[in-house]
């Protein structure tokens, strides 16, 4: 528990920097069912998944609104942190404690822990016309990797002293607007979305030894620049079979990040901003659904840090009259190392006069997330 505090807090203090919001996920219901969207989200959710389900909406649908959403993930299944902490507080001087600060130092070799945490808004107007959802999103994402001396001819101390931390995280805030058109084309049934939104994009670096190393203090070497971006979706549906494609981040950036030095140790590389392409498939029925989401490349992120990632998701949830959902998923990273997810949530909608949306996804103990949002439809 006290490292999830330690990375809420590194976490926390990049969002402060970009823009006094708080998730990567921004969507309890879409995280509760695996975080699958393409073709599942609702009208108000459209701009994280699909924008083309904009003009998805029920004839009774007038306006809604999402305010807020928030949510928060990490993982630190390789406990780096708590390895950090042990071989810190060990005292060298005890002959006995050397066997153990040297199994300590081979267990950090290339152990990773992350963050993600951040929080959404959005306000929609669904209309026969042209169906609008102006959104606002912030999110950090921050990984911190063990950089360790595995050099066989270095003793205990001198390892312990060539070893440490190096860390990058990105803020980013968003602001625009999903613009979707429903038709009817030769028979079938589709839609059309597109996103056009500004990002503020902000890039931290940090590098220390073991003994002197402060997350918190990952803010102290950072860089922004703002940035046009364009997201794009299409949707064809039959009944409540549906077929959705969306294309997020169309703009692509590499954002170099500033250098870090601490001793042996040095951060510096760049950020890759490219688009994600993901495929959905799924039946959403009035009382039921079941999607698959597949991102269709893998996304490569940080420079010289393992957090490459290409997802698959599985999610499902039942509607009890309109006043209790049930939801449920699995997600697993194609290119990742670390274990599969899963997930689960509830949704409370009283008398149909708002919805409390809450969810939880669980990899290990020592990977976890928790994630909440409030909404209402008129």
């Amino acid at each position: 528990m006290k490292n999830l505090f330690k990375l809420t807090a590194v976490a926390l203090s990049v969002v402060a920097g970009t823009a006094q919001a708080a998730s990567y996920a921004t969507d309890a219901r879409g995280e509760a069912m695996g975080g699958v969207g393409a073709v599942s989200a609702t009208y108000l959710t459209a701009p994280f998944y699909n924008p083309a389900l904009t003009a998805i909406y029920r004839r009774n649908d007038d306006a809604g609104m999402l305010l807020p959403s928030l949510g928060l993930m990490y993982d630190d299944e390789s406990q780096l942190l708590d390895n950090i902490d042990t071989i810190v507080d060990l005292d060298l001087s005890n002959p006995n404690n050397e066997q153990e600060a040297e199994q300590l130092l081979n267990d950090l070799a290339n152990a990773q822990s992350k963050v993600e945490l951040g929080g959404a808004v959005a306000f929609g107007l669904p209309n026969q016309y042209i169906s609008a959802t102006v959104f606002g999103k912030a999110y950090s994402e921050s990984f911190i990797e063990s950089v360790v001396d595995t050099d066989p001819n270095s003793t205990v101390g001198e390892r312990l002293d060539n070893s440490g931390v190096k860390a990058v995280s990105i803020g980013v805030t968003e602001a625009g607007i999903s613009l979707a058109k429903y038709y009817t084309l030769l028979g079938q049934h589709v839609s059309f979305g597109v996103s056009p939104k500004l990002q503020r994009i902000y890039t931290y670096s940090y590098a220390e030894t073991l003994d002197g190393y402060d997350l918190s203090d990952i803010r102290d070497n950072g860089q922004g620049e703002t940035m046009f971006n364009m997201d794009a979706g299409a949707l064809w549906f039959s009944g409540p079979l549906r077929i959705g494609f969306s294309a997020k981040n169309l703009v692509s950036r590499d954002i170099e990040t500033k250098r870090a030095t601490s001793g042996n140790v040095t951060v510096q590389g760049a950020y890759k901003l490219e688009p994600q392409y993901t495929l959905g498939a799924g039946f959403v029925m009035d009382y039921a659904s079941l999607s698959v989401d597949y991102d269709l490349r893998e996304e490569k992120k940080f420079e010289g840090f393992n957090d490459n990632t290409q997802m698959l998701r599985v999610g499902a949830e039942v509607d009890i009259m309109r006043q209790l959902y049930l939801r449920a998923g699995y997600k697993k990273n194609l290119v990742g190392t670390e274990q599969d997810t899963v997930t689960a949530g509830v949704g409370f909608a009283p008398l149909g006069l708002f919805e409390l949306d809450v969810a939880a996804s669980y990899t290990d103990k020592n990977a976890m997330g928790a994630y909440v949002n409030f909404l209402a439809t008129y």
